[in-house]
């Protein structure tokens, strides 16, 4: 399918105001999450559960070459506290995010989308980072990949910076495959002293477009037995 092709399921995400609701219902099927993230649409449920599709404008992204690592930060990731890996646990690390910290009772990841991403996950499109302390998960992220975009969902952490060392190892590794668009959805305090910026939709659907065309490092390629060290 070409990235230029409109969506199969939605309206232009062109066509929606600045709060971005493209629309309301439909299914979380693997067809209607890939047509969605194809065209910079994401699903995020209204209170009460009610499914809804955003595309909002502006759009926040970590520029790849943009992250920002305190020296503290960094000291972490060299420390070794936290052995980092790829999709040993996804459905730990989805779990995670829909749990920790005040998140159990207020959470938007409903159980339906949990079992979502985890068959695009068994699809090969779904992905994460972990990271572990003692051999316990200890926080991570996950997202969508698709051509040279990570469209990041969600982090979390059970102890602390272990979400950060997961993000700063998923930036090295998806700089190191080739990627070139990190959609972070909404631009939040914490990310925003990270290095995380706003850009308008067109140019979020612009670079969409480009990113979609780019042949990049397939994840398929990590052990399968235990999942693969990422160097933070």
């Amino acid at each position: 399918m070409s990235p230029y092709s409109r969506p199969r399921f939605f309206p232009s995400p062109e066509s929606t105001g600045e709060d971005g609701l493209v629309g309301i219902g439909g299914e979380l099927s693997s067809e209607w999450l890939l047509d969605a993230y194809r065209h910079g649409i994401f699903p995020w449920p209204l209170a009460g559960g009610l499914l809804a599709w955003w595309s909002p404008d502006p759009r926040a992204i970590i520029e790849l070459d943009g992250l920002h690592v305190s020296q503290r930060l960094a000291r972490t990731c060299r420390s070794g506290r936290y052995e980092v890996t790829t999709d040993r646990d996804f459905r730990g690390v989805i779990d995670g995010c829909a749990t920790a910290q005040q998140r159990r009772h207020g959470t938007w990841i409903t159980p339906e989308l949990r079992d979502a991403y985890c068959k695009l996950h068994s699809m090969g499109v779904a992905h994460c980072v972990e990271a572990w302390h003692d051999d316990r998960l200890a926080g991570g992220v996950y997202g969508i990949a698709l051509g040279g975009l990570f469209a990041a969902e969600s982090m979390f952490y059970y102890q602390r910076d272990a979400s950060k060392v997961a993000l700063v190892a998923l930036v090295e590794h998806l700089r190191t495959a080739g990627y070139t668009l990190l959609d972070i959805q909404q631009l939040t305090p914490h990310t925003e002293r990270m290095g995380a910026r706003e850009i308008s939709r067109d140019e979020f659907l612009t670079r969409l477009h480009a990113a979609l065309e780019r042949k990049v490092a397939p994840w398929s390629d990590r052990p399968r037995d235990g999942g693969q060290r990422v160097t933070s």
